[in-house]
């Protein structure tokens, strides 16, 4: 079974730092978990890796994408399971970093993802007009009536898998928790960091003002003028606040804001689903950075090269 190391956490804790230091050490490939950074021209909203730092060892699935295409957890799933057999060939590990935990789910669990199943074109866009005009969460509430387990699984904000899942369970009148699944197919190991909750935030709100100075700016009105708010890129946090107030200067400061407290939201649901779904070794290398040696110690012993 291929092993893969995962390093995941919320924003703002050292994650790409650290898959870098551990593919120098461990002779790694990283391969991105972050369902943003897949996008070309967003590199600032979505805290990717430097150019500088991306040639440090070989790194997959950033900038993979143009902003007017939609990217899938089944693209994801598809994309990066040769990725980490060719790198496992090599003899290097594999190490996914990144903060989308149900990217990394449908990846080590093999979950069914409804890309096999019959679909509905007109169905599909009922349920997306109807998403359109009573918002996200009425019909994600709709979908927790007919399938909690899906639903638990799908978040809120998630049109497109609150879609697809009811147009399954319409298409097919079975419920779309209960498609088969193809079960573990990796020996993964998981790496989740973490910080002070409250410390967390200042950092959260420190990145946010460093990407405003950096020209985050710049890189919303870029998106807006290839298509703005309709754009799949669009969703991401930092775009879909700002887009909207670019040129009212008077909403501006609120806008950032927003981006701010979206993304400490964010964060929190992170840490929550990382500690629930996931059997994570969790640490603290932002007040402890001593603890990087026992994350080298849990590599060391589970790579075992």
């Amino acid at each position: 079974m291929e092993k893969v190391l995962a390093i995941v956490g919320p924003t703002a804790v050292g994650k790409t730092a650290l898959a870098l230091k551990l593919a120098q050490k461990f002779n790694g490939e990283i391969i991105s978990g972050d369902s943003m950074q897949v996008y070309r021209h967003l590199d600032i909203g979505t805290a990717k890796a430097t150019p500088a730092e991306q040639r440090v060892v070989p790194q997959y699935l950033i900038d993979v994408c143009d902003v007017t295409q939609q990217f899938t957890v089944a693209q994801f799933v598809v994309a990066a399971r040769p990725l980490i057999t060719a790198i496992t060939a090599r003899g290097h590990l594999p190490i996914i970093a990144g903060g989308t935990g149900f990217y990394l789910q449908a990846l080590f669990d093999g979950l069914a993802l409804g890309a096999d199943a019959p679909g509905d074109p007109e169905i599909r866009q009922t349920l997306r007009q109807e998403a359109a005009e009573q918002g996200p969460e009425a019909l994600w509430q709709r979908l927790q009536q007919r399938d909690p387990v899906a639903a638990a699984k799908i978040p809120p904000t998630n049109i497109r898998r609150t879609v697809r899942a009811l147009e399954v369970i319409q298409v097919t009148g079975q419920l779309f928790s209960q498609q088969k699944n193809g079960g573990p197919t990796y020996d993964e190991q998981y790496v989740a960091l973490t910080t002070d909750r409250q410390l967390l935030y200042q950092r959260i709100n420190q990145r946010v003002d460093v990407m405003v100075q950096n020209g985050l700016l710049d890189e919303v009105r870029w998106l807006a003028q290839q298509g703005g708010s309709a754009l799949p890129a669009a969703s991401g946090i930092g775009y879909r606040e700002l887009l909207p107030v670019l040129d009212d200067p008077e909403r501006l400061a609120a806008g950032i804001d927003r981006v701010k407290q979206d993304s400490r939201h964010y964060a929190k649901r992170q840490l929550t689903w990382f500690r629930h779904q996931t059997m994570a070794r969790w640490f603290n290398l932002v007040q402890h950075p001593e603890q990087q040696d026992q994350v080298v110690d849990l590599v060391t012993r589970w790579w075992g090269h």
